[in-house]
């Protein structure tokens, strides 16, 4: 049952009784719930987490499936540097309406505006298909994000409507799976697809997968109330996504030989975006309806996992964003070849994965996470020697140990920030480390493309050689993996700040009402 600022909702699961109690709380009318009645669990429940799961799959995936084809891409569209904003403009789109999309679903309902968001990302990815110049690529991107912000906002909302409380860690935990599955599994694919058909086939294949996605989210998600109409943070929203995206932007000009991080535009970008972005947090704080719960911050435990968890992510954008170009361009691997090359990744992910889940119940969660953030850094420091000579072993063991210790920190990660968020708030602190996985993403990218673009244009400027020739690209791409090394430690020694979680004291206790949740 969806909630407003300030009000106390009694859930049900698929009670109509329970659905009219609520609403009559949400009018004004006190309410006693009888402690006889126990809410049915909803038959379709599975189905739908089911359903939500392939859609999320499917907005991961595309968030890294271009990854593999930026090489191809910046060749045959002419696109040049600029090629970092074909997948640069999908997240940045996606991150910065995550939470305005939040809050349009408790107004226009929740299955409706899902089943829009989809109708949106299979028209975006028509259009990418059918781009025909890099500035019309990265504008139907902007399309396609917007579907996918839709996707990724209303989905974690959806399982708070359906699930029981009891169930609703374990349901946004298998979404939290999934969310790694696509992105893991984003270059292998479009490798594969890359070498057979083309780039535009990675976005062409979207088209009737999700035409049938569609067709079964009209079917399967349940009917969702609306919230009353209350005020919109349109200044919030303003701040963070004009904030967002000049700094981004002057992390994107800052390389460029025309201009340089001394040049005045850049650093007028730069400077507008952190100020833009201060004053966004400074008035979520103070605003009665703010699109960011910032009270959530106040929780240490979970706090150090959001944060942990955004700096693993910066790393992993970085990664994803060089190693395509350092297999093709300096190794010469073919599409396909690089795809399965990269799938060691992902394979590893999925058996470490589950491991890493049986782990967390048994081993503290600080120091099983933290462990694995240090065999993650060993694994970026080791690609800091990359050289034009290795081969597909050379790659492939370092991608795994990558992938192994991500593995042991995600999910035992994602379990202790929502194990240290209260009940009431669960659903907001799951929309939350979506944001920051989707803004870490972001960041990474661009940190990625800053510092590969100065350091190569740097060391050729003073051996008077071409910025596109081997040795200038290794020496920015070894900088690149030097820097997500640092991030991977400071990610480490934040999760290791991290203090215990007692659950219990996370869970509101009402006694004598055995069939409600009180939230508010």
């Amino acid at each position: 049952m969806a909630r407003g600022p300030g009000e106390s909702t009694i859930i049900f699961a698929n009670n109509p009784a329970g659905e009219e109690l609520s609403k009559r709380l949400l009018s004004g009318n006190s309410v006693i719930a009888n402690s006889t009645v126990s809410p049915p669990a909803a038959p379709n429940k599975w189905l739908v987490l089911a359903t939500l799961a392939f859609g999320t799959f499917m907005a991961t995936l595309d968030s890294s499936i271009v990854n593999i084809a930026l090489p191809t891409i910046r060749r045959e569209l002419n696109a040049g540097d600029s090629v970092e904003w074909v997948v640069l403009s999908y997240l940045l789109t996606t991150t910065s309406t995550l939470l305005i999309m939040g809050k349009l679903s408790d107004w226009l309902g929740r299955r409706p505006m899902y089943i829009t968001g989809f109708i949106i990302f299979v028209l975006g990815s028509l259009l990418c298909g059918l781009s025909w110049n890099s500035a019309s690529l990265i504008g139907f991107r902007v399309v396609q994000g917007l579907g996918a912000s839709m996707i990724f906002a209303i989905a974690p909302a959806i399982i708070s409507d359906t699930f029981t409380p009891a169930e609703r860690g374990q349901a946004l935990g298998l979404m939290g799976a999934i969310v790694a599955a696509g992105s893991s599994t984003g270059p292998v694919v479009g490798g594969l697809l890359l070498g057979k058909f083309g780039w535009s086939s990675i976005f062409f294949v979207n088209v009737p997968i999700g035409l049938i996605a569609i067709w079964r989210a009209s079917v399967v998600l349940p009917a969702s109330p609306k919230q009353p109409r209350q005020p919109f943070d349109l200044v919030g929203a303003g701040l963070f996504l004009v904030g967002v995206t000049t700094l981004l932007t002057g992390l994107d000009f800052g390389p460029e030989p025309d201009y340089g991080w001394g040049h005045p535009l850049v650093l007028g970008l730069l400077g507008t975006g952190v100020v833009l972005l201060v004053l966004f947090f400074f008035w979520e704080g103070r605003t009665p309806a703010p699109m960011l719960q910032l009270s959530l911050f106040r929780i240490r435990p979970y706090t150090s996992a959001i944060l942990a968890a955004w700096l693993g992510f910066v790393a992993s954008g970085g990664n994803l964003f060089i190693i395509p170009f350092f297999l093709q361009q300096l190794l010469g691997f073919t599409p396909q070849m690089a795809g399965l090359v990269l799938l060691s990744g992902p394979l590893t992910l999925s058996i470490i994965a589950p491991i890493g889940g049986y782990l967390s119940s048994r081993v503290s969660t600080r120091w099983l996470a933290s462990t694995g953030l240090m065999l993650t850094a060993a694994g970026y420091f080791s690609f800091s020697f990359l050289s034009a000579d290795w081969v597909w072993q050379d790659v492939v063991w370092r991608s795994s140990l990558v992938s192994f210790g991500f593995a042991l920190f995600q999910s035992p990660n994602s379990s202790s920030a929502l194990n240290a968020a209260p009940l009431a708030q669960r659903g907001v602190a799951s929309s939350v480390i979506a944001f920051m996985r989707n803004m870490g993403l972001v960041v990474g990218i661009a940190l990625a493309a800053a510092v590969w673009y100065s350091t190569r244009n740097q060391y050729a400027i003073s051996h008077q050689i071409d910025p596109a020739s081997p040795a200038a690209q290794l020496v920015g791409m070894r900088y690149v993996y030097w820097a997500m090394t640092a991030l991977i430690v400071t990610a480490a020694a934040v999760s290791f700040s991290r203090g215990s979680v007692n659950t219990r004291t996370r869970e509101p206790e009402v006694a004598g009402e055995g069939v409600s949740t009180l939230a508010g």
